[in-house]
């Protein structure tokens, strides 16, 4: 293991002796890759103030794609649940555009942690879409297509820059010409876009002025 990461045996051995704190992270990262695995650090802040703002920025994300997809004539549903055997989740947006019988599998990502599960999970959805369209809402379809939404962040286009073979190949309609399709779609399509949102972000604590009373005599 050691010889695979490039580390020494004495890393290695922190590692197995729980010293996590004594290690780099780059240390930690190489004996990832070399476990094929993924390091990932998560950062809590403020208690729930974290999760709280992740929910906002997830929240102004599918309200800035349901925006769009309006503008363009489609109709659309958000937070559409399904449970199909041991499948089971909610699709963040579904949309449906009449004139073409469209339909379209929204993603929404404040951030992508894990592409594999992204995915895969992603897959599921547009594999059971249409029978979930038309169970719940009626809607005929005759092909359904994809869109993974992510914010317009320098470490959003880092994280997919890094992974561009996979992501390249699950979602090869970009920009421009994604936004023409989403206008006027014609048949199946995959892609990626990228939106910018603005995420209230919580201010310092007030500070309370005591006003000094006066005693009177």
């Amino acid at each position: 293991m050691a010889r695979r990461a490039g580390v020494s045996q004495g890393v290695v051995s922190l590692l197995e002796r729980g010293h996590l704190e004594e290690v780099s992270l780059a240390k930690l990262r190489a004996i990832a890759r070399a476990l094929d695995a993924e390091f990932v650090v998560q950062l809590r802040w403020r208690g729930g103030d974290l999760d709280r703002l992740l929910d906002e920025g997830h929240a102004s994300l599918v309200g800035a794609i349901v925006d769009l997809l309006k503008q363009s004539g489609w109709h659309v549903r958000v937070e559409v649940s399904y449970a199909v055997y041991a499948e089971r989740g909610s699709i963040d947006v579904l949309a449906w555009h009449p004139g073409s019988r469209t339909l379209l599998v929204v993603e929404v990502k404040t951030e992508l942690v894990s592409v594999e599960e992204t995915l895969r999970k992603h897959d599921e959805k547009v594999r059971l879409a249409s029978a979930i369209a038309r169970q719940q809402l009626h809607w005929q379809t005759t092909s359904v297509a994809r869109i993974l939404v992510l914010p317009e962040l320098s470490t959003a286009r880092r994280r997919v820059e890094r992974h561009r073979s996979a992501m390249g190949s699950a979602y090869p309609m970009r920009g421009p010409q994604l936004r023409r399709w989403l206008a006027a779609p014609d048949g199946g399509a995959s892609g990626l876009l990228f939106l910018a949102v603005a995420t209230r972000r919580p201010g310092p604590v007030a500070r309370k002025r005591i006003s000094q009373v006066r005693r009177v005599a």
